[in-house]
C-alpha cells in the first residue's frame, strides 16, 4: 500500500488538532495589557503543545519519506498515534485553565508518554514493513532519544504532584531535545540519493 493517503490523512488530523487548540484560547476581557495576565498559563500551555505537534508533524513527515510502503498494521499504529495527539487540546486546555495544577500537569505528561510510545510503535511497524535493512531501520537505529523522551515523561508525571514547575521543565526539556528535526533520517536519505 502506498504512503500518500496515510500522510495526507495525518496532516489533516494534525491541522485540525492545531485549530482546536487555538480556538480554545479565550479573548481577554478588557483592552489593557494587564487583561492578558490571567490568560498567560493557557497561552504558555498552547505554545508548548503547538511545539509538540510541530515536532511530531516534522518527524512523521521525515519518517514516512524514508519508507516505500505501509502495511495495515502501520495504518492502525498511525491511528493510535493520532488518537493520543488528538487528546492534546483537552489536556492543554485543562492544564492552562488550572494554572499548571498537579493533576492536569501529570495527565498532560501521560498523553505525551502515550504519544511517544505510539510513535515508537508506528516506527517499528514501518520498519517491519520495509525490512530490517531498510533506510528507516538504519536511520532510526536504537532510537535512544525516543526512549529517553518516554523515560523523562514517566519521571515527570509523578513529579507533577511534588512540584508542578519541575514536571513542566522536563516537558520543555524533551521538546527542546526534539525541536531540531531528527537528522538521522535526513542523513540517510541524502546518502541514498
Amino acid at each position: 500500500m502506498g504512503k500518500n493517503r496515510l500522510e495526507a490523512f495525518s496532516d489533516g488530523v494534525l491541522a485540525i488538532i492545531l485549530t482546536i487548540m487555538v480556538l480554545e484560547l479565550k479573548v481577554p476581557h478588557g483592552d489593557r495589557l494587564d487583561a492578558l495576565l490571567p490568560l498567560l498559563p493557557a497561552f504558555l500551555s498552547y505554545v508548548l503543545s503547538f511545539i509538540y505537534i510541530g515536532i511530531y508533524w516534522n518527524n512523521h513527515h521525515h519518517m514516512l519519506h524514508a519508507v516505500k510502503r505501509v502495511s495495515g498494521g502501520a495504518l492502525w499504529a498511525n491511528l493510535h498515534l493520532l488518537f493520543w495527539l488528538s487528546l492534546l487540546p483537552f489536556v492543554t486546555g485543562w492544564m492552562g485553565e488550572n494554572h499548571f495544577a498537579p493533576l492536569p500537569t501529570a495527565l498532560y505528561g501521560g498523553v505525551l508518554l502515550m504519544a511517544g510510545t505510539a510513535y515508537w510503535i508506528l516506527a517499528h511497524c514501518l520498519v517491519a514493513g520495509d525490512g530490517p535493512e531498510s533506510l528507516l531501520a538504519r536511520a532510526i537505529g536504537k532510537d535512544r532519544k525516543g526512549a529517553l523522551s518516554v523515560v523523562i515523561y514517566a519521571i515527570a508525571m509523578p513529579l507533577a504532584f511534588v512540584q508542578e514547575w519541575f514536571a513542566q521543565t522536563l516537558y520543555v526539556v524533551v521538546a527542546l531535545m526534539w525541536l531540531v528535526p531528527d537528522t538521522r533520517i535526513e542523513r540517510h536519505l541524502n546518502d541514498a540519493d
